[in-house]
This record gives C-alpha cells, sequence and structure tokens, in this order.
C-alpha cells in the first residue's frame, strides 16, 4: 500500500506555479526524499499533502484518505516538523512534550521521546536554553508524540552544524527501523543521498527526476573524474587512449581524467606511470552525485 499518493498536483500564485503538475507515489515503511534548491515547490507540495495548504488541482491520499475529504483524520494520523517551530519559552522540554502528549488519546511514553531525540540530560531545561540542534530534534520528537506511522520532516537539519545534523540523520535512521514512513524536504546532497530510498528532484515546481539515489547517477551522469599530479609530466594523448576515458586535460600540473569506468581507468593510468617511469602523487577519485544530476538536467547547480 502507498503512504502518499499524489497525482497532477498544481498550486499557483498569481502567475508563479509554485507546485505544476506534480506526481508522486510513497510506499509505506520508505524514507522519502524531495531535493530541490530553495523556492523549488518543495516547502509548498509537503504542506498540501499535510492538509496545511489547498491544492489547485490534482488528486491527493495519504494513508488511503483524500486530503479534501479527510482532513481531519490525516492529521490524526500523521506528524509534521515545520521549518520553523514556535515553543513556549519558559517550558522545559520533558513539560513541551507533555503538553503536546495531552493532545492526543495515544501518545509514546515521554522517556521514550527523550530517548529519540537524545535529549534525556535536557529533561529539566527549559526550551529557550537550548542549542539550534537540541530545538531541531525536539520538533522531531513533537512530531513522533501520537505514535504515527507518517512523518513529514521539512528541511530538518537547515543551518545546523555538522554534529548536530548527524543526530537528526541518527533520528531518521531510528523512524526507518521502526517502520516508519518519512518524507523529507532538503537542499543538502549528501542528506539525501545518505537518508532516502528514493529521492525527487524538483525544480520551478515540476519533478525532473525520481528513483534511488545512486542509480539515478548512474543513469544520469555515469562518468566519474580522476585528478592527479605528474612528474615527470605526460602527454594527454597517452591519458586519452586508456580504457574507458571520455576526455584527459592538465591545468596548473594536475591532470583529470574523466571515464566511464573509474576502476579500471585508474588501474591503466598507475600501470601507464610504471611504464613510462612516471611517478603519480595526489591522486584522488570523485563519483558523480545528485548534484551533477541537478546540473545536468538544468544548467546551474543545486545551491545557486
Amino acid at each position: 500500500m502507498s503512504a502518499i499518493s499524489v497525482r497532477g498536483l498544481r498550486k499557483h500564485y498569481g502567475d508563479v506555479r509554485a507546485v505544476d503538475g506534480v506526481d508522486l507515489e510513497v510506499p509505506e515503511g520508505e524514507v522519502f526524499g524531495i531535493l530541490g534548491p530553495n523556492g523549488a515547490g518543495k516547502t509548498t507540495t509537503l504542506e498540501i499533502i499535510e492538509t496545511l495548504r489547498s491544492p489547485d488541482a490534482g488528486e491527493i491520499t495519504v494513508l488511503g484518505l483524500d486530503v479534501r475529504e479527510d482532513q481531519r483524520k490525516i492529521r490524526e494520523a500523521i506528524g509534521v516538523q515545520l521549518q520553523t517551530t514556535v515553543f513556549f519559552e519558559e517550558l522545559t522540554v520533558w513539560e513541551t512534550i507533555d503538553l503536546f502528549a495531552s493532545f492526543y488519546p495515544r501518545s509514546l511514553p515521554v522517556g521514550r521521546l527523550l530517548e529519540l531525540a537524545e535529549l534525556q540530560g535536557k529533561a529539566r531545561a527549559r526550551v529557550n536554553t537550548l542549542s539550534g540542534g537540541q530545538h531541531k530534534r525536539l520538533s522531531i520528537a513533537l512530531a513522533l508524540v501520537n505514535d504515527l506511522r507518517l512523518v513529514f520532516l521539512d528541511e530538518p537539519t537547515t543551518g545546523l552544524d555538522p554534529q548536530a545534523r548527524r543526530h537528526i540523520w541518527e533520528m531518521i535512521g531510528h523512524l526507518k527501523q521502526g517502520g516508519k514512513t518519512v518524507l523529507i524536504t532538503t537542499h543538502y546532497i549528501e542528506e539525501a543521498e545518505a537518508l532516502c530510498d528514493r529521492v525527487a528532484i524538483m525544480d520551478h515546481g515540476r519533478i525532473i527526476a525520481e528513483g534511488v539515489p545512486g542509480r539515478l547517477v548512474t543513469e544520469q551522469v555515469p562518468e566519474s573524474t580522476i585528478s592527479f599530479r605528474l612528474s615527470p609530466a605526460l602527454a594527454e594523448e597517452k591519458l586519452e587512449s586508456l580504457p574507458g576515458v571520455v576526455k584527459a586535460g592538465v591545468e596548473d600540473g594536475t591532470y583529470r581524467v574523466i571515464t566511464t569506468a573509474p576502476h579500471e581507468t585508474l588501474m591503466e593510468i598507475m600501470a601507464l606511470c610504471r611504464r613510462e617511469g612516471v611517478e603519480a602523487r595526489e591522486v584522488n577519485m570523485k563519483r558523480a552525485t545528485l548534484e551533477d544530476v541537478f546540473l545536468k538536467l538544468t544548467g546551474r547547480t543545486i545551491r545557486s
């Protein structure tokens, strides 16, 4: 069964097509990511699925419920972490979770939510004393308070330092292990690649690519880049003749070889160096990423 099914979703604001014909299918138990730059339409799409905004057109079901006809049932069955969450700053972390738990007929124990958010040591701390990462973890804990099946996370790690981001990633990993379905929006390439079973790349209100991250990269941008320095130098033509090499060049003493067979090409480069009596240094191999997929499809980087 699909946790989320979206067909032909549209939302316009005057001449601005915030969401322009989006189709999505998210099976239960999957971590599904919507990846795109700011202004791509990610949050608007999420808020319509969450019943926080009304669509102009399209058919959307959440856990088998229609977003137009069953809004109350949907809201009772999902957890939502918004980009910005406002708390009662003078309440403690424990009191905040306990307050939100009182809104539902059934909820997880406060202690369990504190454990999931790794906030046991902050249970008696006031919310206004929390760091940015702790604040985000609390907002996700509140999204889980009624022990739901489906969780929405909108840019959950934006503005966080690497360590705080890793804490959030661990929380999402625990959700997946627990069989929850998670729909996450992000503009961080590494986040989508690390967390998501499948990802939809969104730009200007449209889904421009969708699939398993690694497979998307392989299908769209199969080339890898090998960079290195040589002493003494070699003619570029010798590198271009190696198996798998699409292009070879050198700039400021650094050689760059683009190849569709990176491991084979790397071994052949090393063999060529031995034959020619050349030393290879600072060897690096860079595989394509979802950033390269976005660049190929749009002509710009995802952060531009």
